[in-house]
């Protein structure tokens, strides 16, 4: 996911009994995992499975299992469920791992570490599948510092000057990659952005005018690239976002990327220092100026690599995508992040092409196409550029047109994780009005088999944060899971998971469902194994559901597909 979040300390004495309480859960992964409970790391405090890496190593899996699929319990709904091996999952997350640690602990892009996530990617699935295995290379702007920014403020006669650190934790702000420079040595005027700078509402109501000014925006609902899009709009002359103290996991400055064609100025506030400003510009008498000068510069273009693979069979003018992002963040391994979800993919993408080798199996009407999306923490880069070439193509099963659904897979293994939903109900008023009655039809798929497993579900929003938003802009009808990221485990979500999935396993109230998100600490000891495989069995679940219709697209799209071209001519 493309937001983060620098977790404060835990007061130790508030969850003790808790902590005692949740270490007890027991994850049975037919027999090959052993749990280690709750561990506090730095900062944070995650839910720890550790898995033997030598069992659960890519290289122990060397024969391929003979599969009758007549004889596989039905009591996951599926086939494709009931297939998917969580052992051989985490051997690709432990290899994953083993990249890391090989390379500065990080898969990011432009790193050894992400180039050789896709060579294994790419490997794996041509070792273990016959499917078409393409990928397809753009190139990414990149960003550097020319040295650290200086940030001050003069209220009331008294100037103070902020500090800069790479340590979020005491750092007043942060820069912003892609912003631009700006050399702002005298006292600026401030304006506060009303709400959270969403709406062009906001920004039309914000006094003074927003013209030529230095802004002042709260984090929250919108993506930071849209806040500074309706920036620029508005003429602002820098904008200053920070960070909205919802928790005190939300009051430190964060890391964060503008898109990469922004034209404005921008550093992130720790709250504290946003919200102290923001009361001072709406007092006249304070007489609230600030100063700031970034200075920075553009390196080279780097090239970026998605994957996909396609299955063999299926009208490929009638496609699934199924996608997954493959790097991760430069402060950590991405275990979670999205280690879960690419992960979870590869194992749908090779259990689905043993079950196609075998007799009883029937194959799907539709291709299948399981993509690995490059630079999602950055931008949604990625799927931005596979949708706008999608969009010129003209070669049969390339074309944006050709693809019926896609469905997003972005953190899977929360530690304190929650079984998180796509809302279709949810999506941006912008999204176009064909999208919407599938994608809600995918979420209502996956919440009946929560409730068919006697598991407990909760809606998350779908306003286009992950891979799957180029897509749903598109008027493409999509969906996904979600275990969690920043957001904080409320204590009615953990009764409610104990009461369902039994006494202590509803996980820990008041802390975010993963602690090590975004963070040096995502490795493989953030998964939490027991919430990971049942998602990993309704992503499957939900495969074959849609695999096995017998006219998907009028599922999908009921005002026809004639219609659905109409609107989506390009």
């Amino acid at each position: 996911m493309n937001n983060v979040m620098v977790l404060d300390p835990l007061p130790q004495s508030r969850d003790l009994s808790k902590i005692v309480r949740f270490s007890k859960i027991i994850v049975p992964i037919i027999g090959l995992v052993s749990v280690v409970g709750i561990v506090i790391l730095g900062l944070s405090i995650a839910t720890l499975v550790k898995v033997d890496t030598r069992i659960h190593s890519v290289d122990s899996i060397e024969t391929k299992p003979t599969i009758n699929t007549k004889t596989l319990s039905r009591s996951l709904g599926s086939v494709l469920a009931e297939s998917i091996r969580i052992d051989e999952v985490m051997s690709y997350l432990n290899e994953l791992q083993r990249i890391a640690n090989a390379s500065n602990n990080t898969r990011a892009i432009n790193t050894v570490g992400f180039n050789k996530t896709l060579d294994f990617i790419f490997n794996y699935l041509t070792a273990n599948t016959n499917y078409k295995v393409n990928r397809q290379y753009f190139f990414v702007r990149d960003f550097a510092l020319v040295s650290d920014p200086i940030f001050s403020s003069t209220i009331d006669g008294v100037t103070k000057t902020y500090n800069y650190s790479t340590d979020h934790s005491v750092a007043d702000f942060y820069h912003v990659k892609y912003s631009t420079s700006i050399n702002q040595r005298t006292n600026a005027e401030l304006s506060v952005i009303p709400n959270v700078g969403c709406t062009d509402a906001d920004w039309q109501n914000a006094k003074p005018s927003p013209h030529g000014r230095i802004v002042l925006v709260k984090r929250g609902i919108c993506l930071f690239r849209d806040k500074s899009i309706l920036a620029e709009k508005y003429k602002a002359a820098a904008v200053l976002l920070y960070n909205d103290g919802a928790s005190p996991d939300r009051v430190a400055p964060i890391e964060i990327s503008l898109a990469q064609n922004n034209s404005i100025p921008a550093l992130f506030l720790s709250f504290t220092v946003g919200q102290a400003l923001a009361t001072a510009a709406q007092d006249s008498s304070k007489n609230a100026r600030v100063q700031l000068v970034i200075n920075t510069k553009n390196l080279p273009d780097f090239p970026v690599g998605n994957i996909c693979a396609d299955t063999p069979t299926g009208n490929v003018t009638q496609t699934i995508v199924i996608g997954s992002h493959s790097d991760s963040v430069p402060a950590g391994p991405g275990i979670n992040d999205n280690g879960s979800g690419s992960a979870a993919n590869l194992a749908l993408a090779v259990a689905l092409a043993r079950l196609f080798r075998t007799p009883t199996y029937p194959k799907y009407k539709y291709r299948v196409r399981f993509c690995w999306w490059g630079a999602e923490e950055v931008g949604l880069l990625g799927t931005d550029y596979h949708v706008a070439q999608a969009k010129i193509s003209t070669v049969v099963g390339e074309r944006l047109s050709d693809y019926l659904i896609n469905l997003n897979y972005d953190m899977l293994g929360s530690p304190n994780y929650f079984f998180g939903i796509y809302d279709g109900r949810t999506a941006k008023n912008d999204t176009p009005a064909q999208a919407l009655p599938g994608s809600n039809k995918i979420t209502d798929l996956y919440k009946e088999w929560f409730i068919q497993q006697n598991l407990p579900w909760d809606y998350t929003d779908f306003s286009g944060r992950s891979d799957y938003g180029p897509f749903l802009a598109e008027g493409i009808v999509a969906g996904g899971l979600f275990s969690g990221a920043d957001d904080t485990k409320t204590k009615e979500q953990r009764d409610r998971y104990d009461q369902i999935l039994g006494q202590g396993l509803g996980g820990i109230p008041e802390i975010i469902h993963d602690p090590c998100y975004h963070k040096a600490c995502d490795s493989i000891q953030n998964i939490n194994v027991q919430g990971y495989e049942k998602m990993i069995q309704a992503a499957a679940y939900a495969l074959e559901f849609l695999g096995k219709q017998e006219n998907l697209e009028g599922w999908l799209y009921p005002n026809s597909r004639s219609h659905r071209l109409k609107v989506r001519s390009y």
